[in-house]
């Protein structure tokens, strides 16, 4: 019927017969990545977190992880473990722990779900023991330039750094997981809009540029298309935000709005005005984010 070895001939799913395979040593190795806050970062490398030593409990949990594997993904073989290595690499200068889940057994088939379901179980182990001082974590960020002299390389972006010194000069605590220039094209705007908002690990998309009123302006009529229901008053703020500094403010035509559970907002091009509009929505990113993530309740308030 198709190339999916978990479905029979009729569509329905099974559990693959490997009983003509041959019995040979297997392994598999994977990896997870957990981003914090920096203060959390130093609280598992001191063992001091409330809920006890962060690191061996998540050992503990990706070792039993790996085990009960088939009782977690259904159409999973049991298998005979032999052996089951989980390393944990904590970077406190750059608030990052990197999880390693390397298995090993000897049979007719593979053990890489149960190294992916190791390494995933870690995590979210870590993730629950450092939710009460970290709930948030970190924003995972990706920032979209959009300049038709930047994409062709006859200008240095402005808008793109202008971003990164606003977001830490206001310790809005994020990760950069892509960084892109496009040019003033609708089709290409959106384009990116739509790959970023398919990946798990961006939180948030910042487009900076073709917010004014020229032809070329098409940042907002993208974004309309790409995002699933628009966040009005990120927008209103930001241009009231800059009402505050010149009566143009008024002009921009910004728009915010959420895809697939990521949020999408759009800054001016000029540097000085990226840093209006940001001073006047950051405290409200990591609720918006936490909102999204299902972490907070849409009804708490958050922190000014």
């Amino acid at each position: 019927m198709n190339g999916f070895t978990h479905l029979d001939e009729s569509g329905r799913a099974r559990m693959v017969d490997v009983s003509d395979k041959d019995v040979t040593r297997r392994e598999a190795t994977a990896r997870a990545v957990v981003t914090m806050q920096p203060e959390t970062a130093r609280l598992i490398a001191s063992g001091g977190a409330a809920k006890g030593d962060v690191l061996a409990v998540a050992q503990v949990a990706g070792v039993m992880a790996a085990k009960r594997t088939p009782d977690l993904i259904p159409l999973c073989h049991p298998l005979p473990i032999s052996g089951v290595d989980m390393t944990f690499d904590l970077d406190v200068e750059r608030s990052q722990l990197e999880i390693r889940a390397t298995v090993r057994v000897t049979s007719r088939t593979g053990v890489e779900m149960e190294a992916l379901t190791a390494a995933s179980v870690a995590a979210l182990t870590v993730y629950d023991m450092c939710k009460a001082v970290d709930r948030g974590m970190s924003i995972r960020l990706a920032i979209i330039t959009i300049s038709d002299k930047a994409s062709r390389g006859e200008r240095d972006d402005a808008g793109g750094p202008a971003i990164r010194e606003s977001l830490a000069s206001l310790g809005v605590d994020v990760t950069e997981v892509e960084y892109r220039i496009v040019a003033d094209d609708e089709h290409q705007i959106s384009e990116a809009l739509f790959h970023l908002t398919q990946r798990p690990d961006v939180d948030l998309v910042l487009t900076t540029g073709g917010t004014g009123l020229a032809p070329r302006d098409v940042t907002p009529q993208a974004t309309l298309h790409a995002i699933d229901y628009e966040v009005p008053g990120i927008a209103e703020a930001m241009r009231n935000a800059s009402l505050q500094v010149t009566p143009a403010g008024m002009l921009s035509r910004a728009v915010a709005g959420v895809r697939r559970g990521t949020l999408i907002i759009n800054l001016p091009g000029n540097p000085k005005a990226v840093r209006e509009n940001l001073g006047a929505i950051a405290a409200a990113l990591p609720h918006a984010v936490g909102t999204l993530r299902g972490e907070v309740g849409e009804h708490t308030r958050p922190q000014g």
